[in-house]
């Protein structure tokens, strides 16, 4: 039984994992039809899906509503299609999320309900609405008074914050209607009807002539609520037309109803959108659903690329291959430290296979992203973390196959998750697949400097936990005998040794992209300055050792310091606000990242303390007269200085 248990649990695993793929039941509306309609928002053109999934996750910081009324969960397209399409009814969920005291006493927001309605944190567009001018009368301010980031604290940030995500909600609103409709369909038959009169008399009027009033005040009435919206920008829904146009030329909603009072032909596109916003108002799911299809096929072959790029990525949402990776690693991390507790086989065999499945789920994921963006693996932070995640595993991979000890296993999905964890909370602040800055537009050199400088991040973050390893076994446990001591050892010595050459080669590769780019090889900015920190200290490691300036126990305390040095290149020098790789400022992860370097001077610390205080000393120092031999002076080789 304990044989093919590796590969029962691993089944289970892929089973559950293949189960996210099957297309999920969504009632009798195809919200998952209109989720994977194409629109085009922020210069990107992507489906519907991930426009509402972009859009809920910076509002509610998740990516489902939950009715607390109806005890359902609203899924992403759902809520923007009542978003979009029934506004009177989407304002009543409580899709935004408030967390600090003073901004909910603010705008005098209730607090919990006993029944469960309210539960102090989410609050509808209705209750937020009335105060919808003080937000903006106290966001103008803070960004007048403190226009440097690091000024602002909990409640400017948060007075930002939700001031975004009341803007976001109202382009959303306008996206697919004019304001204050209730019968789209009815006002585009009065707009055709009266159109002829209403320009003859706006004409006429403005020649100072008599004109029908009538049709002039029908007209303008129209045109006034179709105009209303194009001010906030609002997603782009509307296919090019004329073909002719391009590509590039989708339109919104509202600049189409205006162009087409203004004299231009209405895109046949626009009645699909009336006929699907009544049908959906109406409570009619066969008619929306006709709708959603008649407008996807009428999208001509100019447009195909972009039907299927919309597809694919809906099927990529669906998957969520970096958050069902990120729970098979937990899975495999508790099974090797069961390993490292009670030595069975096969639970070291399983975490093998299941770190293995979930490398695969995380590659393909890794994969999908660079097929759907067309570009490298990194474009940006949120990519940055997924790449190192998907270096750091593959090391440790390879580590498990030279020393069967659950080391690599341990280091590999500590890493997978503590990487896609921070991907996650990247993914907060809304589309991951856009690029922060012009400047990063892919050139080869780019492409390859960006690759491999990070899989030098990832390395030397492998060294740093395999550091980690040896100190906490050595001071809490009694799993630190010589043999392991010199296993991680060589491990942290052959990692290092890797890091420090990509490291090098990243950042000189990164050198002759600024000089493609900007006209300079170095300029000593700080993200170039934290990449050379990161090469200087692997080669102080590395002739430490090779000078006898430090054994083990020096190498591993110093090779935890990596961790710092990476994280700051990695993290820090995003957020100094300054130089020209400034293009990831984070506010809110300063305060991880200033938990993370204490935690890690505190490892070291503990690496550094004197042999007797390690309990894998003490066992092993105890145990030596019984089998008289000689008491050993340290743990594993750690008589370091």
């Amino acid at each position: 039984m304990k044989r093919s248990l590796p590969w029962i649990l691993t089944g289970v695993f892929a089973l559950w994992f293949l189960s996210t793929l099957r297309p999920r039941a969504t009632g009798e509306f195809r919200f998952d039809e209109f989720g994977r309609l194409p629109v085009v928002f922020n210069g990107r053109h992507q489906p519907v899906d991930s426009l509402a999934r972009n859009s809920l996750v910076q509002i509610r910081d998740r990516y489902t509503v939950r009715d607390t009324r109806e005890k359902r969960t609203l899924g992403a397209s759902e809520w923007l299609a009542e978003v979009s399409l029934k506004p009177e009814t989407a304002n009543d969920r409580k899709a935004f999320r408030i967390d600090h005291p003073n901004l909910i006493s603010m705008l005098k927001l209730p607090g919990p309900t006993a029944d469960g309605i309210e539960d102090g944190k989410h609050y509808s567009w209705n209750q937020i609405a009335p105060s919808f001018e003080e937000i903006d009368k106290q966001a103008r301010r803070i960004v007048e008074t403190k226009e440097d980031e690091s000024q602002r604290d909990a409640f400017d940030r948060s007075v930002l914050k939700l001031r975004n995500a009341l803007m976001l909600y109202l382009r959303l609103k306008h996206m697919a209607q004019p304001r204050d409709t209730t019968d789209f369909s009815g006002d585009l038959a009065r707009l055709t009807e009266v159109l002829p009169a209403g320009v003859e008399a706006a004409r006429n009027q403005q020649n100072g002539q008599p004109y029908n009033t009538n049709a002039f005040e029908t007209l303008l009435g129209l045109a006034s609520r179709m105009d209303a919206s194009v001010g906030l920008e609002p997603p782009l829904i509307l296919p090019p037309y004329p073909p002719e146009r391009g590509r590039d030329g989708w339109m919104r909603m509202g600049e189409a109803l205006m162009a087409h009072v203004r004299g231009a032909p209405l895109p046949p596109s626009v009645p699909h959108w009336a006929r699907m916003t009544d049908a959906f108002r109406a409570g009619d799911a066969a008619g929306f659903n006709a709708a959603v299809d008649g407008y996807r096929r009428s999208f001509g072959p100019d447009l195909a690329g972009d039907v299927r790029k919309g597809r694919w990525e809906f099927f990529f949402n669906q998957m969520a291959p970096f958050y069902d990776a990120l729970v098979i690693y937990v899975a495999a991390f508790l099974l090797a430290l069961f390993f490292w507790f009670h030595f069975a086989e096969w639970a070291r065999k399983t975490a093998f296979a299941l770190i293995g499945l979930a490398f695969v789920i995380h590659t393909a994921g890794l994969l999908f992203r660079m097929v759907l963006e067309g570009r490298p693996p990194v474009t940006n932070l949120y990519s940055s973390a997924i790449f190192i995640g998907w270096g750091a595993v593959l090391l440790g991979m390879v580590l498990e196959k030279f020393w069967r000890n659950a080391i690599g296993l341990v280091v590999a999905s500590a890493l997978g998750f503590v990487t896609l964890i921070i991907a996650h909370n990247l993914a907060l602040g809304g589309d991951t697949m856009v690029m922060l800055e012009a400047v990063l537009d892919t050139n080869f050199w780019l492409a390859t400097h960006v690759v491999i400088v990070t899989l030098g991040y990832a390395s030397t973050y492998v060294a740093g936990f395999l550091a980690i390893v040896y100190i906490l076994r050595g001071v809490f446990t009694r799993g630190l005998d010589e043999a392991t001591g010199r296993s991680l050892a060589r491990m942290v010595y052959g990692i290092i040794c890797f890091a420090t050459l990509f490291s090098f080669i990243g950042t000189v590769l990164g050198g002759i992209w600024a000089d493609q780019s900007w006209g300079r090889f170095w300029g000593w900015d700080p993200k170039e300055n934290g990449a050379l920190i990161i090469v200087l200290w692997n080669a102080l490691l590395l002739h430490a050792r090779w000078g006898g300036l430090v054994r083990e126990r020096g190498l591993m305390a110093l090779t935890v310091v990596g961790n710092i040095v990476t994280s700051w290149s990695w993290f820090g020098t995003n957020m100094l606000g300054i130089g020209l790789h400034s293009y990831g400022f984070m506010s809110g992860a300063f305060l991880w990242l200033g938990l993370f370097i204490l935690s890690q001077l505190a490892i070291m610390g503990l690496g550094l303390l004197p042999p007797q205080f390690w309990r894998s000393h003490r066992t092993s120092a105890a145990a030596a007269p019984a089998t008289g031999a000689a008491p050993r002076p340290l743990p594993a080789g750690a008589a370091a200085r």
